[in-house]
């Protein structure tokens, strides 16, 4: 990949690639996706790295986004984002929105674009979650270069949790299930010379029995519901096993 405008970069960090995901995951191709109606986005010629407010005279004059151009449903998926220049300005995220979600807002309107409304979750680099036009402090600051910022994706249990430097920052947002719409992964930022690169981007898809568990638990309202269903015993227990009844919310 190019970032810097065109300079070489490379991937410095120690260790394998090992993404916090099941084994069996399969890597993603995804890319950035083309708009031509807003000026304020460059990409480079293969889609992996996204500038902001190039303009040498205009710099900035609001918020734009970028978001990839493919969309989940199910499955958990994981992408990473590396950051070729430190941060700065109002706001630079990472994030999820639905093909609802705003990609600009002109007329020198600097915003936390992705968590502005209801069809988006962002992390912004001063350490805040938004939805729904609403923020919480969810982790410290990060301002350095190179900083890479992983986001996994889990549609069976509806979260999404954030990493930085592969480190995990734990859930940020829950109930993502309940949206019944693709979310994409989505970037924003309101400041000139804003440079993102697309790392390394995989998915693990779920079973037949996985998807017929995850659909069930949606639908009960109690974890011991699951033994009034006409089911073989060994699935009732599957069902009351899962791991995100905790996460969904629902009563124990």
């Amino acid at each position: 990949m190019r970032g810097k405008r065109g300079q070489q970069h490379t991937d410095t960090r120690a260790g394998p690639l090992m993404p916090p995901m099941p084994c069996g995951y399969v890597k993603e191709n995804w890319l950035w996706e083309r708009n031509e109606q807003c000026p304020s986005i460059q990409l480079s010629p293969g889609r992996q790295e996204v500038y902001f407010h190039t303009d040498p005279v205009l710099e900035s004059c609001g918020t734009a986004a970028v978001r990839g151009d493919t969309g989940f449903l199910q499955g958990e998926h994981y992408w990473e984002i590396e950051f070729l220049e430190p941060p700065s300005g109002l706001s630079v995220m990472v994030g999820v929105g639905t093909s609802r979600a705003p990609l600009y807002a002109g007329s020198f309107q600097y915003l936390n674009l992705l968590g502005l409304d209801a069809d988006s979750w962002g992390l912004s680099y001063k350490g805040k979650i938004w939805h729904n036009g609403i923020g919480k402090r969810y982790a410290e600051p990060f301002y350095e270069e190179r900083t890479v910022i992983g986001v996994h994706l889990n549609m069976e249990e509806g979260t999404l949790t954030f990493y930085k430097d592969r480190q995990s920052l734990g859930f940020a947002f829950t109930g993502l299930h309940k949206v019944q719409t693709p979310l994409f992964p989505m970037v924003s930022s309101t400041s000139p010379g804003t440079e993102l690169a697309l790392g390394l981007r995989c998915c693990t898809l779920p079973t037949l029995e996985e998807r017929c568990l995850s659909t069930l638990a949606c639908n009960l309202t109690r974890k011991d519901s699951a033994d009034l269903l006409p089911l073989p015993e060994v699935v009732r227990w599957k069902l009351k096993s899962r791991k995100n009844w905790d996460v969904l919310g629902h009563e124990q």
